[in-house]
């Protein structure tokens, strides 16, 4: 359906994180609830993409809002599907940043614990495609003072699709909500339906 947006968090996150009730409260507000997923992705990958695949299909054609590793994912699907892409601080070939952090870790927001395995690294690496070409399906924001990966990664494989570099910031995409308009319009959200909102105050 138009205007709606399947958000992808990131690694050991959840749909509890700051960014993700940000944005469900203003699909809330504007009564478009039921065009937002935004799935408790499981820790390996193969499920997870299981689980997105599910909601591109309930949603038909979403714009695919992917954060970190959810960038990473997203990038995969659009590809794979032809489908709109936002990505926010997204990782870059992540496969190649784990194999240094095997073993227990902790979702920070639901304090579930599971481990990080060889095959978990092996998944991530099925998914990885060329650097996308088409500037008119992907807006890539990244703010340089992402303490977890290196902006820089992300600008020179994305470099040909429309960038919005911010300087500072951090890894969880400081004033997110002030940039919500944005999105939903990428999203095909007509401006009429959210100028009224406080994007501010969120």
């Amino acid at each position: 359906m138009s205007g709606s947006i399947l958000y992808i968090h990131g690694f050991n996150s959840a749909p509890s994180s700051k960014k993700a009730t940000q944005l469900m409260k203003v699909m809330e507000r504007l009564g478009l609830s039921d065009q937002l997923r935004v799935p408790a992705l499981h820790h390996h990958p193969r499920e997870a993409i299981g689980q997105l695949e599910q909601s591109i299909a309930e949603l038909g054609r979403p714009l695919l809002v992917g954060s970190s590793l959810g960038g990473y994912y997203a990038t995969h699907l659009a590809e794979r599907y032809g489908l709109k892409a936002l990505l926010i601080n997204p990782a870059v070939s992540p496969h190649r940043m784990f194999d240094g952090h095997l073993g227990t870790q902790t979702n920070l927001y639901t304090d579930e614990t599971w481990e990080l395995t060889h095959d978990h690294v092996t998944a991530l690496a099925e998914l990885e495609v060329p650097a996308p070409l088409d500037p008119q399906r992907y807006q890539v924001w990244l703010q340089t003072g992402d303490e977890t990966l290196d902006y820089r990664l992300a600008q020179q494989y994305y470099r040909a699709c429309a960038l919005r570099i911010q300087a500072g910031g951090d890894h969880s995409f400081q004033g997110f909500a002030t940039q919500l308009p944005a999105m939903l319009s990428f999203a095909g959200i007509g401006a009429d339906l959210y100028q009224m909102i406080d994007f501010t105050a969120l």
